[in-house]
């Protein structure tokens, strides 16, 4: 396995096709710009050699830390950001364009996974705090810890949520009235209340290694199954969010006419007939071919 590691995201490979994505920036995870870049970078990379041939089924997000997940954005980072946009030589238009750009990476770094053709599951324990949120929104599925909370924590700051909560949290959950809150008031919840809101699926009773394993596991099972499949479905369903039933019906005609002439369906006729495993084809391209 090629080393995908960097210098505060460890990645590992604990079951065949399951890649454990840690993040590791001491003391508590706090996404300064580099940081933000280096995570970005990571899911391009991965998707990358994905394309070519690296047999990824499932990615699994975690902390490396037993007792938070993240602390959010790096506090520091944010006034350099602040203060690096800010040229006084500019026009306002000008130093307000220069922002822009800056937070567009950053949305395109945190969302990466959301673009990866292969599902990714977050493990979330402990304090998950602002940009905690809008990392954890861009991915498959998210599964808590019972001992974690999380905060919208924007509006402590003094600006309003801009790197994807709130673009994906009123499409995740249909409690509109309870976002509006939580946003409002940057109040803690807990990992219970999350999953009532359905911005997680599942709470796993204790802590870092209970939700580490359960989501592990999750991956094992979804890597089990026909990529072709699983890419499509997660295709598919990003696309039934953002269009209409009768947009999506008719894309997902098109898109199936072509994903339903996989050899996939007919391994797994073989594999139920000889109650076997089946075995599937990794779903890029082989740079060896």
């Amino acid at each position: 396995m090629a080393n995908f590691s960097t210098q505060w995201i460890k990645v590992s490979e604990p079951s065949p096709h399951v890649f454990h994505v840690e993040l590791a920036r001491d003391p508590v995870n706090a996404f300064s710009s580099e940081y933000w870049r280096e995570y970005g970078r990571l899911f391009e990379t991965l998707t990358k050699t994905h394309a070519s041939g690296t047999d990824i089924r499932a990615v699994v997000i975690s902390s490396v830390f037993p007792k938070i997940f993240t602390a959010g954005l790096d506090l520091k980072s944010a006034t350099d950001l602040g203060s690096s946009t800010s040229d006084t030589s500019q026009d306002s238009a000008r130093a307000s364009l220069a922002m822009r750009k800056v937070l567009v990476e950053f949305q395109q770094a945190i969302n990466a996974p959301e673009r990866c053709p292969f599902p990714v599951i977050v493990a979330l324990h402990g304090p998950v705090i602002g940009l905690g949120v809008d990392l954890m929104s861009a991915c498959d599925v998210r599964y808590a810890a019972s001992n974690a909370s999380f905060s919208i924590k924007e509006v402590d700051i003094g600006l309003a949520p801009d790197i994807g909560t709130l673009a994906h949290l009123p499409k995740i959950t249909g409690n509109l009235s309870l976002v509006r809150e939580l946003t409002y008031t940057a109040r803690y919840f807990s990992a219970a209340e999350a999953e009532k809101l359905g911005l997680v699926s599942k709470v796993v009773d204790g802590g870092r290694d209970a939700v580490v394993a359960a989501a592990l596991e999750l991956g094992k099972v979804i890597a089990s199954k026909s990529p072709v499949a699983v890419a499509s479905a997660k295709h598919l369903i990003t696309h039934a969010r953002d269009h209409s039933v009768a947009e999506n019906l008719a894309y997902t005609g098109a898109w199936n006419a072509a994903a339903l002439m996989t050899k996939d369906i007919s391994e797994n006729m073989r594999a139920m007939k000889a109650k076997d495993r089946p075995r599937f084809a990794a779903l890029g391209i082989s740079s060896k071919l």
